[in-house]
């Protein structure tokens, strides 16, 4: 959908000069832990799928040490090539991504020799998000493929403020988001149908 493609590649630039414009000491103080509303909804033993930023995104890093801390196992996407479903794989060294490798999209991904996983609780990266849990991805609909094969986890973006969208068109296999986290808002928890 030619919308859509456009719609990505100017917010991919107004993220890009958001993130460019934070200060490198204030950029370290967010995302270091979920907010408590997020915590409450994350039941005790939960997987944890994260992942793998790029530049730009939102850091999924706090989370990820803030998890492993508090007793939870993290996962990430793994792909065994580019026409691959996506998977996910343990991830054990968040702080210091000792055992993650470059993947076939240029993303750090576990090695093939990490267990496989299957998360409870997903944070996601996002191109755009609306105030009722719509996602716009980066169009390859990895998420949305293992959402729909994976039904009932808790979908949870990670967003920069300038990310917000008041509207923008969405498609039937679109999977809708169990809350989005920014610096400063959170964005739901909504209603699941």
């Amino acid at each position: 959908m030619q919308e859509k493609q456009t719609l990505r590649a100017q917010l991919r630039q107004k993220r890009r000069d958001y993130v460019a414009a934070l200060p490198e000491s204030t950029r370290g103080l967010l995302f270091r832990r979920p907010p408590a509303a997020i915590h409450a909804l994350i039941p005790e033993g939960s997987i944890i799928g994260l992942y793998s930023a790029l530049p730009a995104e939102a850091p999924p890093e706090g989370y990820a040490r803030w998890f492993f801390e508090a007793g939870h196992k993290l996962a990430l996407p793994f792909f065994v090539n580019r026409g691959a479903a996506m998977q996910f794989r343990a991830f054990g060294d968040p702080h210091g991504e000792s055992d993650l490798a470059v993947g076939p999209f240029g993303m750090l991904q576990p090695d093939r020799s990490a267990p496989l996983l299957e998360p409870d609780v997903l944070f996601m990266p996002l191109i755009g998000f609306d105030a009722q849990g719509g996602r716009l991805g980066q169009g390859g609909g990895h998420y949305d493929r293992w959402l729909a094969d994976h039904p009932g986890k808790i979908a949870l973006g990670l967003a920069w403020d300038c990310q917000l969208l008041e509207s923008f068109p969405r498609e039937i296999h679109d999977k809708p988001l169990s809350a989005v986290i920014t610096p400063t808002r959170l964005y739901g928890p909504f209603q699941q149908d």
